[in-house]
């Protein structure tokens, strides 16, 4: 594998990333339990912003993997097109 096809992030990147996620949290959490209304309103925007978070993940991750699939898909393809023209170069 070639240097520049590795893909990390940062320590400072990831922490980021964690803590603007649970700052979300947090703070959605603290409007529905301070929000004036119903036990029923409440609970709706609970279930609702918990839908929201499982399938932004789920999105995220699908998208990634696709992007990943093609990738993959692309490295069989330029094997095989160097192959032959190592193979046509004899």
């Amino acid at each position: 594998m070639k240097d520049y096809d590795i893909q990390s992030t940062s320590n400072g990147w990831l922490f980021f990333v964690k803590a603007s996620f649970g700052i979300a949290i947090l703070a959605i959490a603290a409007g529905i339990v301070l929000i004036p209304g119903s036990f029923l309103i409440k609970g709706y925007f609970a279930i609702s912003s918990l839908f929201l978070v499982s399938s932004t993940i789920t999105l995220s991750k699908t998208l990634r993997d696709q992007h990943e699939a093609k990738r993959l898909i692309n490295k069989v393809s330029e094997a095989r097109t160097t192959q032959i023209i190592n193979e046509m170069a004899k």
